[in-house]
């Protein structure tokens, strides 16, 4: 946000705020059950009018016409080309069903390859096979798709679901986090880039990816294409890893909650880590998920300390003194909408409605959160091209992003032994074994 908008204004006219509003409106529309009706796509092998049947094809047009409205909505009221986005919209919304229908494809979803990765491959081949009219690239908002989404993820990420095995997951997390993000910081750093994209590829790579790079990258108000660039890296890497990985344990024949700590704290998409421990077992995908939770919770503590660190450090002015009010301006308000849905469905619904109950309301909250992540990284296919990938920045991105996700497949793997190996706590071991 500009220092010159006025607090006040800034809740209508700042897409931070936006986000949140819209994520509060769906969080809403999903508890009151309003929204009950969103189509599941199931899974097929031959047919691909399997995925929707007769229930699901019908609620695909409203669905679409519900997104368009809310995301329509904050277009307009800040005084964006609101027109062009009413004509891109249904291109997306359509392209975004295909790619949902590709992803539900049994033998594709067997290995893993989950509905981000084919929106951005497929978002990525149009712009390099075709040219993409200006009408339908100024409709592709990643940025809000996103940040709405990441507003939606904050109430899938339960307090309760930690407490069962996150205090390991939470010190593993904290270890290996610190040190991956030095490490790729000082490597980016050193080899010429900027501090604010330093900042957006040590998150990416030491939290979970795409969630972490868009809420860094506002927090230090870095260049969207340094944060487009960092998002198409991890999802184009998290392809290749989400196979190796259970390969890799199943040759050594790995402990099946060492693997899932293993991937949970490697791979940088949630899709795909849950993926990748389904392929090694049950019991690998219950802790890869686990320690992937924890890092979501970093998310807003990472944002936090940048934006603070960034206000009184990197670009404060020695003439006017450090400015409390900056950090405010900084902090990517769609963090608090993360961080208070958590809050909310986590100490209030939960409470006051059942476990049960609120998982029902999340089902439902989550299918509206894939529509939103696979609208964003098709949007963010259509303004990237193949080429940009080695040319940004003389390729030193690239290799930062690899060097970084080497070392953080070995200190990964060596935390996952000491802390759910059973050799810091010889009982944990036992509470992951085959029976969990």
């Amino acid at each position: 946000m500009d220092e010159g908008d006025g607090i006040w204004s800034s809740l209508y006219r700042n897409e931070d705020w936006w986000a949140i509003w819209v994520g509060f409106i769906i969080l809403g529309l999903a508890l009151t059950r309003l929204i009950s009706w969103i189509p599941r796509l199931g899974g097929w092998t031959i047919n691909p009018l399997e995925a929707t049947g007769l229930a699901g094809a019908s609620g695909i047009i409203p669905l679409g016409l519900l997104l368009l409205t809310l995301t329509g909505l904050a277009i307009f009221v800040r005084g964006e080309d609101g027109r062009r986005f009413l004509m891109g919209f249904p291109i997306l919304f359509s392209a975004s069903l295909l790619v949902l229908i590709i992803s539900c494809q049994r033998s594709i979803r067997s290995w893993g390859l989950e509905s981000p990765l084919w929106a951005l491959i497929i978002g990525l081949l149009l712009n390099n096979l075709f040219k993409i009219p200006d009408w339908l690239r100024a409709a592709a908002r990643e940025e809000l798709f996103i940040k709405i989404g990441l507003v939606l993820l904050g109430a899938e990420v339960l307090f309760n679901d930690l407490l069962a095995a996150g205090v390991l997951g939470l010190f593993e997390v904290t270890i290996g986090l610190s040190i991956i993000w030095y490490f790729c910081y000082y490597l980016a750093t050193r080899l010429g880039l900027s501090r604010s994209f330093a900042s957006i590829l040590a998150s990416a790579t030491s939290i979970c990816g795409v969630s972490a790079a868009i809420a860094s990258g506002w927090a230090v108000r870095g260049d969207p294409k340094e944060v487009s660039h960092t998002i198409s890296l991890v999802l184009l890497f998290a392809i290749p890893m989400t196979i190796i990985m259970p390969a890799i344990g199943r040759v050594l024949g790995m402990p099946p909650a060492v693997v899932g700590a293993w991937i949970g704290g490697t791979i940088d998409t949630t899709p795909a880590v849950v993926a990748a421990g389904a392929i090694y077992g049950e019991v690998a995908m219950k802790v890869a998920s686990i320690v992937k939770m924890s890092q979501n919770i970093m998310i807003g503590l990472v944002a936090f300390t940048l934006a603070l660190y960034w206000a009184l450090r990197v670009e404060r002015r020695p003439e006017m003194g450090p400015r409390p009010i900056e950090i405010w301006f900084r902090f990517p308000k769609f963090v608090v909408g993360f961080m208070a849905a958590s809050l909310i469905f986590s100490f209030i619904l939960v409470p006051m409605m059942g476990y049960t109950s609120v998982r029902g309301v999340l089902s439902i909250i989550k299918e509206v959160r894939g529509w939103l992540f696979t609208l964003a990284f098709i949007s963010i296919g259509l303004k990237t091209r193949f080429g940009e990938l080695v040319r940004v920045g003389a390729g030193r991105p690239l290799l930062v992003f690899l060097a970084a996700s080497f070392a953080d497949l070995a200190l990964s793997l060596a935390s996952a032994y000491l802390f759910f190996g059973g050799i810091l706590f010889p009982t944990v071991g036992l509470l992951w074994d085959d029976r969990a």
